[in-house]
């Protein structure tokens, strides 16, 4: 009878929609189109080049040259023809790593070109351009995927096909498409991504919002300067700058690992701002882009309706994906720190470790000669269901790795992340570190959610982290 009962109370929370289905979504691969204004400093060329190490996870459909705020009446696509060419000379390499890396022509046919205009001046009649064409293409494939559109610049290219298309396909034609769409955006280097967000409200739209103007703007408060940065106040706060410098890229990245990460500039400003677009489509076991507020290693977002700032083209006219806090604590500082940053920056190790392992494969043929990242596995279902006061046991020890190597293991509450409220150290966990752990259930008055994290790591090196996110649906102890 009592396990009829809590069949029954599930079923209810099913139908109510409260408990969440772990999203299956890395079956199939990502569809990716990407706008860069590459050129207007050298980030967008060193993003490029991480993008491509990652391009066997992905069905890259686009790769647009445009304009920006800081490159306003010129696109570089030539810039994009080297980097691709320099992947050419090496994606033999890496698919004896990894299978699945798209043909060195294949990139060169999908590289295209934007409208040489700034924002809105480069949107309506007259402004169709090689790159916006491309796009529609993209997007009226038949093909149910999610199409994923990066803005590393400028996003006139986008807002110009939706303008026309608008004007050419009837409502329900178009609102199929943009069902479709999913958009991430580096802040908004032209006032098109406001007009694109207010004008069609529906798109699924990540972004910071705001711009930058003589160094009173937005930028240094936008979650994506977690990729190699936190907060400026005169200094690098919290993470681990070492590890995005100029020197650990020279010896890691850019020296003697090969033709492709000889393409990686050295840095002016902050190492690759427009990487944390496409980091989040990374399939690692942690990240899962249908869900921003789940948070990975391309940050954490929230959806609701932010303030207007003065630093913002017009307000925000309806919920939007955007920055959200994490608390984290950094062993620089030996302290917590709590910023919209840290929900980027608390991977940081990870990520560029992984960046390092790329480009060795893109140096070596040779599958033994470098490392690769451990599985991560469960030995139960990714979402679990218990009562208040029950003992929770959660077990990775089905996880391996294809090296040999040995594993340490590490169990996170991620406590931004979920429906219950929890606070630093409410949640006890015994032998956190162990390929074991488990914890009580906490009290609660309904069915609530706590996201904990599997973090497996190898001892190869570049040491090399894979993930599981596991879903526990609390319910109210049963009198």
């Amino acid at each position: 009878m009592k396990n009829i009962k809590l069949k029954a109370v599930v079923l209810f929370i099913l139908m109510l929609g409260i408990l969440p289905v772990q999203s299956q979504y890395f079956t199939e691969k990502p569809r990716v189109f990407v706008l860069t204004d590459i050129e207007n400093e050298p980030d967008d060329a060193q993003s490029l080049v991480r993008f491509l190490t990652y391009s066997n996870m992905w069905d890259v459909e686009g790769i647009v040259a445009t304009t920006s705020c800081w490159q306003r009446d010129k696109t570089a696509e030539w810039r994009i023809h080297e980097i691709v060419d320099a992947y050419g000379k090496i994606r033999d390499n890496l698919e004896k790593h990894e299978s699945g890396y798209p043909e060195y022509e294949y990139l060169k046919g999908i590289i295209k070109v934007g409208v040489s205009k700034f924002g809105m001046t480069g949107v309506g009649e007259g402004q169709d351009s090689e790159g916006s064409e491309w796009l529609i293409k993209a997007l009226e494939k038949d093909d149910d995927r999610p199409l994923y559109v990066q803005a590393w610049g400028g996003a006139n290219v986008l807002a110009q096909a939706l303008w026309k298309m608008e004007r050419t396909k009837t409502k329900s034609e178009l609102d199929k498409i943009i069902s479709k769409i999913r958009v991430y955006t580096i802040s908004d280097q032209d006032d098109s991504g406001p007009w694109i967000r207010n004008n069609f409200q529906n798109i699924f739209y990540v972004v910071s919002p705001g711009y930058e103007e003589n160094g009173g703007g937005q930028y240094h408060l936008a979650t994506w300067t977690g990729i190699s940065g936190d907060k400026f106040h005169g200094r690098f706060i919290g993470p681990d700058f070492s590890i995005v410098d100029n020197p650990w890229l020279d010896e890691h990245i850019r020296n003697n690992h090969g033709p492709l990460g000889a393409e990686h500039p050295h840095t002016e400003y902050l190492m690759e701002g427009d990487t944390p677009s496409f980091l989040g489509l990374v399939n690692n076991g942690l990240n899962n882009p249908e869900q921003p507020n789940y948070g990975g290693w391309g940050g954490r977002y929230e959806l609701y309706v932010p303030q207007f700032k003065k630093y913002m083209y017009e307000p925000e006219l309806r919920p939007i994906w955007t920055d959200a806090d994490d608390e984290v604590y950094s062993p620089i500082t030996e302290s917590y720190h709590t910023s919209n940053q840290a929900t980027i920056w608390r991977w940081r190790k990870a990520y560029q470790n992984d960046f390092a392992a790329r480009i060795d494969w893109s140096n070596t043929a040779e599958y033994g000669e470098a490392n690769h990242p451990p599985g991560a596995k469960l030995d139960h279902p990714n979402e679990l269901l218990v009562r208040s006061g029950d003992k929770v046991t959660l077990s990775g020890t089905g996880s391996s790795d294809p090296d040999g190597d040995t594993l340490t293991y590490e169990w996170i509450v991620y406590n931004e992340v979920g429906t219950l409220n929890i606070n630093r150290g409410n949640i006890k966990l015994e032998n956190a570190k162990a390929s074991t752990t488990s914890f009580v259930a906490p009290k609660t008055d309904k069915a609530k959610t706590v996201h904990l994290i599997l973090q497996v790591t190898d001892n190869g090196v570049p040491n090399l982290t894979r993930y599981q996110r596991v879903i526990v649906n609390v319910l109210p102890k049963e009198e």
